[in-house]
């Protein structure tokens, strides 16, 4: 059983944190009856699955932000792919780093943890070890690349000839080689972090050293690129297509989206309002579950490993998903929205001792409650930090499922204008202001997930009291930062509960 109280290096947990790429909870454990993920439905059995966990802004860097370093990006910032967050918050102290300095832990990442990419070059100051990379954009058949040919989107995670990324030519949107999984990344990220696990057991019997690894999946991310077998688990025909295909009525311009990343893939047409057909969403939804199922199979490799360690007593394993994604849905495919399907991720916490098998909780979370969540339950003193700590604990949480340490999540993503948003068990609340005037009367949106929960109609105007109610808690939130200016150090003001 874990202690939470202080207690030497050896004696702590060990850290096992997992990170998915562009994974909703588009799950068997989330109740979705197409997955074939029995690797992550087995996890969630052996702990706690939090039914309404999400993001704080739908896009792969500033996500990876928020989590490591327990802050909102409305409070540091790092707003883009390519935000430096060494320039922005260059004394930050990020979650493993707070690990190894406060626990004694070894720290480890591989495979996509921090984004790199997009100019950004990751946070190599963040583990004691070098960071072990590989692919996020991924071709095994040169018809997918016009013969082997340099793709806008391998540019881009390659942080190459940016300057004319629009020159280049688009990869396909899907593949689907007979090869084994190590041939993609994260099959040679699952192999090295069996590896990894390997080495940090033996070393934690001849040093008592804990271990903190990260290990990060791309897939599923785009380009759906996955073995055949993956795609064989599926019947396209089976497939759920999106059930409302327009933006919401009555929504600001602003918050709704066409074309973007999706047309950097090949045969996506590229005109924003283009018409998809069936068979091309079919095949991007098929691609998408099959990438889902490889990812699992990768996943399921690792939880085997540390299994047949006997590691798994003493290890805490968090499942994440960056922000989830939309297919089809609304009309939009990918993210990049204050939507729900960009937002909502799955979270999974299996604490031995502390969680109970096969719990679950309709607790609203946010990515950074982890970074004072996993210090709380490796006996480590509540984070003080040099930037905001937005985040708050949950263990309370995953020692009783009906425990409620807040009332609503908050998420925020930049376009022409700042939208920031309440989402609680029941509404989300959108508001939209101008970023370069902030007294600028704000546009809003409301939704009600228990009369509406395909979005189909902004209700800002008919809910007066909800929408006063949500907007009395945005206003509890410190005004946001500009993008990429230094914060001032100061204390953070207590966020609202």
């Amino acid at each position: 059983m874990l202690s939470l109280s202080s207690v030497s290096a050896a004696e702590r947990p060990n850290i096992l944190l997992i990170l998915v790429d562009d994974l909703k909870p588009a799950l068997g454990c989330y109740g979705d009856p197409v997955a074939r993920t029995p690797n992550i439905d087995s996890l969630a059995a052996r702990g706690m699955r939090f039914d309404l966990a999400y993001c704080n802004q739908a896009v792969c860097a500033p996500s990876r932000f928020t989590l490591m370093l327990g802050s909102h990006s409305t409070s540091t910032g790092l707003y883009g792919l390519g935000s430096q967050l060494r320039q922005i918050v260059p004394d930050a102290v990020t979650l493993p780093q707070y690990f190894a300095q406060h626990g004694g832990y070894r720290t480890e990442s591989l495979g996509k943890v921090f984004h790199i990419g997009h100019g950004n070059h990751g946070d190599p100051a963040s583990f004691i070890v070098p960071h072990f990379h590989d692919k996020v954009i991924e071709y095994l058949e040169p018809a997918s690349t016009e013969g082997g040919k340099l793709t806008r989107e391998e540019a881009y995670f390659t942080n190459q000839q940016l300057d004319r990324i629009k020159s280049l030519p688009r990869g396909a949107a899907y593949e689907s080689p007979d090869v084994a999984d190590i041939k993609y990344a994260d099959g040679r990220v699952a192999a090295e972090t069996i590896q990894r696990l390997k080495a940090a057991q033996q070393r934690g019997k001849q040093e008592g050293t804990p271990f903190f690894i990260v290990a990060g999946f791309a897939r599923p991310h785009l380009p759906f690129s996955a073995p055949q077998k993956y795609w064989d688990l599926y019947d396209p025909s089976q497939l759920r297509l999106p059930q409302f295909e327009e933006l919401p009525a009555n929504a600001p311009p602003v918050a709704g989206k066409r074309g973007g990343e999706i047309t950097n893939y090949s045969p996506v047409p590229v005109e924003p309002n283009a018409k998809f057909s069936e068979e091309l969403k079919r095949q991007l939804i098929h691609g998408y579950y099959a990438s889902m199922s490889f990812v699992d199979a990768q996943i399921g490799k690792v939880l085997t490993e540390l299994d047949q360690l006997k590691l798994t007593d003493e290890t805490i394993v968090v499942l994440w998903g960056d922000h989830g994604f939309h297919l089809g849905d609304l009309g939009i495919w990918t993210k990049h929205t204050n939507y729900e399907q960009a937002n909502h991720i799955p979270l999974l916490i299996t604490a031995p001792g502390v969680t109970q098998p096969g719990s679950s909780t309709k607790q609203l979370a946010e990515s950074v409650d982890l970074f004072p969540t996993l210090a709380e339950l490796a006996g480590l003193p509540a984070p003080t930090v040099p930037q905001p700590m937005d985040g708050i604990s949950l263990v309370p949480v995953l020692k009783n499922p009906a425990a409620r340490v807040r009332d609503h999540a908050y998420h925020a993503y930049p376009k022409q204008n700042l939208g920031r948003a309440i989402r609680t068990e029941r509404y989300r609340l959108v508001e939209w202001r101008a970023s370069n005037n902030p007294t600028a009367p704000a546009v809003y949106e409301l939704y009600d997930y228990q009369t509406d929960p395909l979005e189909t109609r902004n209700l800002a105007a008919d809910y007066p009291d909800v929408i006063k109610t949500l907007k009395q808690k945005l206003a509890n939130y410190p005004r946001p930062r500009p993008r990429n200016q230094r914060p001032v150090k100061k204390k953070a003001a207590p966020r609202s509960k």
